[in-house]
């Protein structure tokens, strides 16, 4: 059974106030809103939790994430039906969603358990050293308390309650108060309750997880704003993510805002891989566009080549395949609607030439293909912007140099990408400088929808890919989002945190 309330420190809470899930198919469930009364208490807990969790041997925090993802998967079926309900997406996704939340939050207990992650560093003390002795110093990273995490709407298990944000914020040592996104409040509900059952039988303080429902904003600016909170972990949309980037600056003691908010992952396609491999090129980007409709924050939106017959070619090729994609049905209603919006403005746009656009129909859309000049491109700030769905935008270059060009007015992005051969080296030794510093993730030859989740992956990238360059969402390097780093001085060995005393 689905429970309707929020999750508070252990105990189911409700209130008066109700808001509804919408349904793809099926009756519509009500569940009751959170309020900031519930936020309040579950922060406190958090805190008091803090104390006690944050210093709790980093084998018994492991076994306590392994516990969590044992009870996800014993609700495996349930979790799949009120998933497909609620979002559309088919039963194969969510269930290769569901493996890959479980697998990240293993990952993560086995790398806590390993140990590197604590970046330990040690200068023994020198009494003799002239002029000036030296003390002994001791360097280990520290969770740095309750953080508040939002949940995402475009991967309801992996980004959500249960995602990256959670689960490396649970690794670090740091109990969480997750807002629940009001598009998959049952599934989160599902998630909340595998919680409860894993903190019941690993027996750590209910305090370390508490989830929230919010139909509406109260409870998300509520935890923002919180004196107890010390971090947010957010992914969602580059105006919802920057106006609590600014609560968060706004505090009276301003806190980190790890956010994950736009990107349009640009590929550029080079001369040579152009004029070999442009049928092939075409038709793969034309999956990866409209894979998910288009739902996910690496989709690949613009595409960068030289004109030509070839670029004519690509052209033509990206355009039958996707006349050959039929609508689907969008996460929400909310986001169908934006990408309608964004859809009307791009075809509308002086400088674009529609190839493929489709009137969208309630919650589904279809694929939009447009093409423009790079001359038009770099004098048209908001064709840069991201449109959230199954829209491409070819830029047609004349030449390398305009390439470079639009490589270097990319605002930040979470991926670029390079397609070329051998006889491309010269131009991608061009570009490559250039993208490394716009992006967190540069590909050759590849798609960018697709996160491995592994020690090596860097999720974020400069503004507005997200708010911290320095630091990325999915891979155990989230881990260190919610650590600082504490120098031990003289300090007796004995009362030392136990990694160090080790």
């Amino acid at each position: 059974m689905v429970k309707t309330q929020s999750l508070v420190a252990g105990e189911w809470l409700t209130s008066d106030t109700v808001f509804s899930n919408e349904p793809v198919s099926g009756t519509a469930d009500q569940f009751a809103q959170g309020t900031p009364e519930m936020i309040n208490r579950a922060c406190e807990a958090a805190e008091e939790a803090f104390w006690s969790y944050g210093s709790l041997p980093r084998t018994e925090r492991a076994a306590f994430l392994r516990n969590v993802a044992t009870q996800i998967d014993a609700l495996g079926g349930e979790i799949t039906a009120m998933g497909s309900k609620e979002t559309g997406l088919p039963e194969a996704r969510l269930e290769g969603e569901r493996g890959r939340t479980v697998a990240q939050i293993r990952l993560f207990a086995d790398h806590i358990e390993a140990g590197d992650y604590l970046d330990e560093r040690h200068e023994a003390a020198l009494p003799d050293r002239s002029p000036l002795p030296r003390p002994d110093l001791r360097l280990i990273q520290r969770p740095v308390g309750p953080v508040g995490i939002f949940g995402a709407s475009n991967f309801p298990l992996a980004f959500s309650v249960a995602g990256g944000d959670t689960a490396s914020a649970l690794a670090a040592g740091c109990p969480v108060v997750v807002k629940g996104h009001p598009a998959h409040p049952g599934l989160s509900s599902l998630i909340a309750q595998a919680f409860d059952a894993a903190i019941k039988a690993s027996g750590v303080h209910p305090g370390v997880f508490s989830m929230v429902h919010d139909g509406g904003r109260i409870a998300g600016e509520t935890l923002v704003k919180h004196p107890l909170i010390s971090a947010i972990g957010f992914t969602g949309s580059l105006r919802g993510g920057r106006a609590l980037f600014d609560l968060c600056a706004q505090r009276p003691i301003p806190i980190p805002f790890f956010g994950e908010l736009g990107s349009t992952n640009p590929m550029f396609i080079l001369p040579e891989a152009l004029a070999n491999r442009a049928d092939a090129i075409a038709r793969n980007w034309a999956g990866s566009l409209t894979q998910g409709c288009g739902q996910f924050c690496t989709n690949p939106g613009i595409v960068v080549l030289t004109a030509g017959e070839r670029a004519e070619a690509f052209t033509e090729a990206v355009t039958e395949a996707l006349g050959a994609v039929d609508a689907q049905t969008m996460l929400t209603s909310g986001i169908a609607s934006v990408f309608a919006e964004g859809r009307k403005q791009f075809c509308s746009h002086t400088a674009t030439a529609v190839l493929i656009s489709a009137e969208d129909r309630a919650r589904e859309a279809s694929p939009c293909l447009l093409s423009t000049s790079a001359e038009a491109w770099l004098e048209s700030e908001d064709l840069g912007e991201e449109i959230f769905g199954p829209l491409g935008l070819i830029v047609v270059a004349r030449d390398m140099d305009e390439m470079l060009a639009v490589a270097k007015k990319l605002q930040g992005q979470l991926t670029a990408t390079l397609h070329m051969d051998a006889g491309d080296t010269s131009s991608a030794l061009k570009l490559l400088p250039i993208l490394e510093r716009k992006a967190g993730r540069v590909l050759a030859n590849g798609f960018p929808t697709g996160v491995e989740v592994c020690d090596a992956m860097v999720h974020g990238g400069p503004y507005p890919a997200s708010t911290n360059f320095g630091a990325t969402s999915v891979g155990t390097l989230a881990i260190r989002r919610f650590l600082r780093p504490v120098c031990y001085q003289n300090i007796p060995a004995d009362i030392l945190p136990l990694d160090l005393q080790n």
